[in-house]
């Protein structure tokens, strides 16, 4: 099942108190960007960040995106636009870090 345009335009729409988001399509499905950092995407109707340890803190559960994928977390909470906020700048933080 792909994403739907709808549901991409409203994630997009939430991550709207952060400059500099894109959004770049791939086989039907979303991948994000924050400062032109992958921190994750939209799958299947569903908003998956990556696993590292600065965003640990906030319990997300583990989903697959897709077949043979690693794990990543599922941020289930879309309606808080201060919390998506916080996620993928803790995110980011822990994906720069890893470089």
């Amino acid at each position: 099942m792909a994403t739907s345009k709808g549901y991409k335009d409203f994630i997009l729409e939430q991550l709207d108190l952060l400059d500099n988001i894109t959004c770049r399509a791939m086989m039907g499905e979303f991948l994000l960007y924050y400062n032109d950092v992958l921190f994750g995407g939209i799958y299947d109707n569903r908003l998956l960040v990556k696993k590292v340890d600065t965003n640990k803190k906030y319990n997300m559960q583990e989903q697959i995106p897709y077949e043979t994928a690693k794990p990543m977390y599922l941020v289930d909470d879309v309606d808080n636009k201060e919390l998506l906020k916080e996620i993928i700048i803790e995110t980011c933080k822990g994906l720069s870090s890893k470089k």
